[in-house]
């Protein structure tokens, strides 16, 4: 299977081998030139970056009511 380069040097890897490889947007390719061809390779573990909502999942440690908590960020005393 083969591919054109074209003037801006950019080219994208032909769908049946993006398969193959199990690679997705965003997946993280490099290259290796070897002297005789040049041969991409995946990175041993690739991680999807964490969503800005995942970032600021958690567990709450604080045991208060909910009326409590209202209170605290209305600035009740």
């Amino acid at each position: 299977m083969s591919t054109t380069v074209p003037r801006r040097g950019q080219f994208a890897n032909p769908k049946p081998v993006r398969d193959l490889l199990g690679l997705k947007p965003g997946s993280a390719v490099g290259s290796k030139a070897t002297e005789e061809e040049q041969v991409p390779r995946l990175p041993t573990e690739t991680k999807e970056p964490m969503s800005r909502f995942a970032l600021l999942r958690g567990v709450a440690t604080v045991k208060m009511s909910a009326d409590e908590i209202i209170a605290l960020t209305r600035g009740d005393d």
